[in-house]
């Protein structure tokens, strides 16, 4: 076999490194693109902010909940519309109800989201106050962890020094929930590796220890607090109300029959714990009344802040998308470092380091101007959302905005992920506003998050003791012109967290 040369012509995409860093920046959230400027403010002698805020603005968080017009508006005539739109470019810029039956916390929890019933009701932490001159970092720092919570009150114990060693190990052992973060066992051996414990004996005492501190940490408030799983978190709770015939019926039930309280099967409960049923009815009451998670009231409020990147304001007749000013990063190459190296021959590592700090900030305002550019074409294909709310929601697919803008799909994947977009009806991620499309009657297309919004309509409006099945939600969406399937219905009742018919019906 003779080796022989030969000449091949082919094309192919190089991605050189401006363009990587431009989809990568592109795909980030807000907090990540912090963290990114940041980085590289230290790394780059060239790039410096524009403003002594480190190239941010102060970021002021907006909640989940609703924006008011007037709030929306004022935050656009103070910072502006901001960046315009690069036409032409194209560089890429739970357990469910049915199944609620077992004793695991995590299951009761998302088995009883959306009525009285469903065991133990999911509050929000927070509430829109309205209030302008509220600071969410006030709110965030405004009352003490769980762990401080408890410490303060172990420190009003005349407890023996060992004995308040193990309590406060087992406090740094709690989750953000309220209950131990493993087995006793498995807390014993981590803190006795920790100490260098090896001798099987003084392991053996370090867990007779925390046996007994456990007990003081179980006395503490709130009630609940250090419990192993959830049945013995509502039997804490329960052992300190009044000795009653219901409470001892509640206390039977939390032990072995949470599937059969979940069902609202009160024949079987009152066979199953020997009681009558409005003995197991007034059990039922008691068991509602406790608190799955302790440590939820002291839970931090910024794990539900949302900043988002993008307003929507009012604008004559129409609605306008402009860019949140707070998020955007102040960026300038150092006229003094620039200057040092101007009129040098070759800057080398220094010209290199120049370049990258320019495509830098390039790259960014390219990254705001796409998601500008996108989110407006969302707010003009969606209008009738920011009037009416998520019942006036149009069928849209990202082929729509990327074929009207001129990008790829996977480019508007990008923006429109871990993105938000503020409001009059709440803040949302963009990806929000896409959704399949299903037939009508009259041939047209209704999509599918205003189909569950009417879902959400009927179930609020039914009569509790005759819930509608899902069968009927379709017979009823039917009659409003919008064909869908039985299984259809009960998937978007399972993704709006409703219980099934059985489980929403009043007793």
């Amino acid at each position: 076999m003779k080796p022989t040369l030969q000449v091949r012509l082919s094309q192919h995409l190089a991605l050189t490194p401006q363009l990587q860093q431009s989809i990568r920046l592109l795909q980030l959230s807000t907090l990540e693109l912090h963290q990114e400027v940041e980085q590289m403010l230290e790394q780059n002698p060239f790039l410096e902010p524009e403003d002594d805020g480190g190239g941010f603005d102060e970021i002021a968080p907006l909640d989940r909940g609703s924006l008011s017009p007037s709030t929306a508006s004022a935050g656009t005539e103070e910072g502006g519309e901001t960046g315009g739109g690069s036409e032409g470019s194209d560089e890429p810029a739970g357990m469910e109800a049915s199944d609620f039956g077992t004793t695991e916390r995590a299951d009761w929890e998302n088995g009883t989201e959306g009525d009285d019933f469903d065991g133990i009701r999911e509050t929000p932490s927070h509430t829109a106050s309205g209030d302008d001159d509220f600071e969410p970092q006030d709110r965030a720092g405004s009352g003490p962890t769980l762990q401080d919570h408890l410490r303060t009150q172990l420190s009003g114990m005349r407890l023996a020094d060992r004995d308040a060693a193990a309590v406060l190990a087992l406090i740094e052992s709690l989750d953000e929930d309220g209950y131990l973060d493993g087995s006793l066992e498995e807390i014993a051996e981590r803190i006795a590796d920790s100490l260098d414990i090896t001798d099987p004996e003084a392991r053996e005492a370090l867990q007779d220890e925390l046996r007994c501190g456990l007990k003081w940490l179980q006395s503490l408030e709130p009630a609940g607090v250090g419990a192993a799983n959830l049945s013995e978190c509502l039997a804490l709770q329960l052992r300190q109300r009044a000795d009653t015939p219901a409470r001892a019926c509640a206390l039977q039930i939390v032990a072995g029959h949470l599937d059969l309280l979940a069902r609202r099967d009160m024949k079987k409960l009152a066979t199953a714990t020997g009681c009558d049923e409005a003995t197991v009815k007034a059990a039922q009451a008691m068991i509602i009344a406790c608190e799955p998670k302790p440590g939820r009231p002291f839970a931090r409020a910024e794990q539900l802040i949302v900043v988002p990147d993008v307003i929507v304001v009012k604008s004559g007749r129409n609605w306008k998308a402009t860019l949140n000013p707070d998020v955007m990063p102040k960026l300038r190459v150092s006229d003094l470092y620039a200057q040092a190296i101007r009129g040098q021959r070759g800057g080398g590592n220094l010209s290199a380091r120049l370049q990258e700090a320019r495509w830098f900030i390039r790259n960014i305002q390219q990254r705001f101007d796409t998601i500008l550019r996108v989110s407006s074409a969302i707010v003009e294909r969606q209008k009738n959302f920011f009037t009416h709310g998520e019942i006036a929601m149009k069928p849209l697919v990202l082929r729509e905005i990327a074929d009207e803008l001129g990008l790829h799909e996977s480019t508007i994947s990008r923006v429109t992920t871990a993105k938000y977009m503020a409001t009059p009806q709440g803040t949302f991620e963009l990806k929000y506003f896409f959704g399949s499309s299903l037939n009508t009657d009259a041939g047209g297309n209704a999509s599918s998050t205003a189909v569950r919004a009417l879902i959400k309509q009927f179930v609020a409006a039914e009569d509790t003791k005759k819930p509608l099945s899902d069968s009927q939600i379709a017979d009823m969406l039917e009659e409003q012109g919008i064909q869908v399937a039985r299984r259809t219905v009960a998937k978007y009742r399972e993704a709006l967290k409703i219980a099934p018919a059985n489980l929403r019906k009043a007793l």
